[in-house]
This record gives structure tokens, sequence and C-alpha cells, in this order.
């Protein structure tokens, strides 16, 4: 008898899930084009450009991002309709314990995360890099870039780099300065109109360039039309958007993450938590499941109508704490860790503690 109810339980799951998830991203495709079509005229995207460039590439990021909604509906409602019948108090008294019942909606969840989180490691940082591209081209004010002047690096220990303007379209930094020293007293400065990033020789260019050797008793100055040199900062250390981790692949991002380390850049923990965040978010179609079984699993007075508007409350809370508690972690105050991770392990307890509540 169970193994027959696994069955029902995951299928239906599944089918309600897919319903909700389609009506989700339909819904947010024709808010979103309602928002921007202006921006789109204005900067002479054409309609196939609009869906083949930009919503198709955004329909993998918005599965990801809606996926636990549409899964804890779908539990909600479920799992509402069998305690309305009254088959879970029937299937209790027929010494099925609750514990057993929320097998397949875990089972289900489980699918759900590990597959999501395989889609979102390899397969959706690549759509969302054509669709920031798109953005970048027709929607300028989308992507917010984390350095935009001014910007400092420290390639290694002794050595110094400050650049006024970084073009990362064309790879070229403008007015940059190198300071190398040693036992803290500079030994070196060097000067630069620009700065061309070569990448069949992974070095930089540069052009126009004035250097200046100090030694104890003064120093010498040299020109120089153009000097290669190897740094260790990449055209990407100096182009930092708030959007650069959900580009990369899980490997990918790791290796982003250390050349920021390495680059001696500020702001680390915006993409650490980012990052964290992306690795731990899948754990959250756990988390909802099991409050969403809990919650709807006691017949509750307000039917459907009250399991959908508990789920709209709930999920509301969810996001909100997830969002108030990620600027602790750029700012800092939190390790990247414990913000990217602590709404999901306080709404796992909380719904621990609803199903505990509920066997009673």
């Amino acid at each position: 008898m169970t193994n027959r109810f696994d069955r029902y339980i995951f299928f239906r799951m599944l089918g309600i899930t897919l319903f909700v998830l389609v009506m989700l991203i339909f819904i947010f495709i024709m808010v979103d084009f309602s928002e921007n079509s202006d921006d789109f005229a204005d900067q002479g995207a054409t309609m196939a450009e609009i869906f083949n460039r930009y919503y198709l590439n955004y329909i993998p990021e918005m599965t990801r991002l809606v996926l636990p909604v549409a899964i804890f509906v779908a539990c909600l409602f479920l799992t509402g309709q069998l305690a309305d019948r009254l088959e879970i108090t029937a299937l209790k008294a027929a010494g099925v314990s609750l514990y057993r019942l929320i097998v397949p909606f875990i089972t289900f969840a489980l699918i759900s995360a590990i597959s999501i989180s395989l889609l979102d490691a390899f397969v959706i940082p690549t759509s969302n890099a054509e669709r920031i591209a798109f953005e970048e081209e027709y929607l300028h004010d989308k992507s917010e870039s984390i350095d935009r002047s001014d910007i400092y690096r420290q390639p290694s220990p002794n050595t110094k780099l400050q650049v006024n303007y970084f073009d990362k379209n064309k790879e070229i930094a403008y007015r940059i300065r190198l300071i190398e020293s040693e036992d803290r007293q500079v030994t070196k400065s060097t000067s630069a109109n620009r700065m061309r990033w070569i990448d069949s020789t992974q070095s930089w260019r540069l052009e126009n360039v004035t250097e200046q050797v100090f030694t104890k008793t003064g120093f010498t100055e040299k020109e120089y039309r153009e000097k290669d040199t190897v740094l260790n900062v990449f055209p990407r250390d100096l182009a930092r958007t708030t959007s650069d981790i959900y580009q990369l692949t899980y490997p990918e991002a790791v290796d982003y993450i250390e050349s920021i380390e390495r680059s001696g850049a500020g702001g680390i923990e915006i993409p650490q938590v980012q990052f964290f965040g992306r690795l731990a978010y899948p754990f959250s179609i756990i988390v909802v499941t099991i409050v969403g079984f809990a919650f709807a699993s006691v017949r509750r007075r307000g039917g459907k109508g009250a399991y959908l508007a508990a789920g709209l409350t709930i999920s509301f809370l969810y996001l909100a704490f997830m969002k108030i508690i990620e600027p602790f972690g750029y700012y800092g105050t939190l390790s990247p860790i414990v913000a990217a991770t602590l709404p999901h392990i306080f709404f796992f307890l909380v719904g621990i503690g609803l199903l505990l509540q509920a066997k009673k």
C-alpha cells in the first residue's frame, strides 16, 4: 500500500510543481517585459533578440529561483488535500507513521535539489552569461559594477597597482601606476597612459611608459613607447560586477574567488556570500518541503486558501530573511558561510519543530 502511495505522491508532486513553475515563469516574463519594453525599443532590440537571447536564457535562472516556491506550493496543496479528505488520518489509523508519510515528499525534494544543483553548477552559468551580455547591451542599469574607477590591486606583497579606469570590453586600462617597494621603501614607479591585455602571452602591454627607479642617492628615469609586463592580475580582476559569480561554474567560481584574493582586491565577501548562497540554495527545497508537509498535514479552517496564503507568507519571510542576512556577510559582520546558510538552517529547525508538533 505504501509503495502505491509513494508513487502517487511523487507523480502528483511532479505534475503540480511543473504547473506552478510554468505559471510563475510566465508571470515573471510578462512583468519583466512590461517593465523593460521601453528600454528594449529605445535600444533597438528586436523581438527575436529579446526572446532568443534574453528570455530563453533567463528561463534556467528563473527555474532555479522559483523552483523552491513551486515545490512548496505543490506540497502545501497536495498535503492539505490529503488532510481535508482524511486520508492522512486513515493512513495513521492503519499504523503508518507521519514520518513514513513524508518519505515520498522528501524523495521528490531531494531529487529536485540534486538536479537543480547540477544545473546550477554547469549549465545555468552559460545561459546567465548570455543573458547578462544582452542586459549590458540593452539594459545598462541591470549590471552593477563593484569597481567603477580608481581601482586598486596588489599583485604581490611588494607591488601595488592603481588603475583610473578599465574598459572590460576592450580589455584596456587607462592611466595606470605600478609601485614596487622593498623594506617599506619605494624602489620603482611605473606610469603608463594605457595598459592592454595580450591574451596570446597572458601578459599586459604598457603604452607611453615612464619608469622611475629609486636608489639611496636619487632616481633614474626611462621612457618607453611600449613595454610588456606580467602581473598576477587578469582582466576579470579589474572588471568585477555583482553578477560575475552567477556566470561561472562551481570550479570556475572557486578559481575566481582565489584570483580576487591573490590580486588583493577588496569586497571579496560579496562573491563569497553569493557562491556559498548558490551552494546552499538547493537545500531550501528540502526545507520548504518539510515546512509545507508539517504545516498542511493538520486540518485547518479555511481549506486550500488558508494553505496557499500560509505558503505565500512563509515564502516571503524565507526570502526576506535571506535578503536581510546577506548584507551582514557582504560587510564582514558575519562570515560568508554563516550569512549564506543561516536562513536555511533557521527554517529547517522551524520545519522540524512543526513536524514534531504535527506528530503529536
